[in-house]
């Protein structure tokens, strides 16, 4: 089918309460902050307007809270995607900066010996296989329209590398996927247009936690 356009907007959480600084993954328990609340805000403001028939979530609960304001205001239910959900991660519950960061500690080095996989959590390709069988789900939901997927850093920014034919391996420091980011993929029909990226909360603070 031609001339359809079609676009699934994979839309990051907002800040999480994390006082302990702890790479928190797939841990229970860790909600939006008070300033993660008005990112969500901030993002279903930015979609007012938009063709949104499809709204998804991780099922972890700071991407569903971000969720919530963009179905308050277009009266769409949510639904659950485990393949939205974030990468496993072997450094989950410690500290990832400063004095205590798992880094410091040789324990841990023998975890850290292929970045290509990588060897500390959830391979690459295994975060791109369930969120590209997530982005195709929803595209066929929203065929004509336009779907929002509430995901988590790192799967985001690897259905990015994908789609754009870039390697996985990457710097963390180098993602462009802020807090409450919107990265947008673009169909004509089953061809890919593109690939566009807005920060409707503002960019994030160069010192918070890669992959958080």
């Amino acid at each position: 089918m031609t001339g359809e356009t079609t676009v699934v907007h994979l839309l990051r959480h907002g800040e999480v309460d994390n006082p302990g600084g702890v790479l928190y993954g797939r841990m229970p328990g860790f909600r939006l902050s008070t300033t993660g609340e008005a990112m969500a805000l901030a993002a279903a403001e930015w979609f007012t307007g938009r063709d949104v028939t499809h709204l998804v979530s991780s099922p972890l609960e700071r991407a569903r809270q971000t969720a919530q304001p963009l179905a308050d205001a277009t009266g769409l239910p949510v639904t659950l995607d485990d393949r939205l959900i974030e990468a496993g991660n072997a450094f989950e519950g410690m500290a990832v900066a400063g004095g205590t960061g798992v880094f410091r500690a040789p324990g841990n080095w023998w975890k850290l010996r292929n970045p290509f996989r990588p060897s500390w959590g959830e391979p690459y390709v295994e975060i791109a296989t369930r969120m590209l069988a997530a982005v195709e789900a929803a595209r066929e939901a929203a065929r004509g329209h336009e779907a929002v997927l509430v995901s988590h850093q790192l799967p985001i920014w690897t259905t990015r590398l994908h789609v754009e034919g870039r390697r996985y391996a990457h710097d963390p420091r180098r993602r462009e996927c802020a807090l409450a980011s919107v990265t947008s993929v673009t169909y004509d029909g089953d061809r890919l247009r593109g690939v566009s990226y807005a920060e409707p909360a503002g960019a994030t603070d160069p010192d918070a936690v890669p992959g958080a």
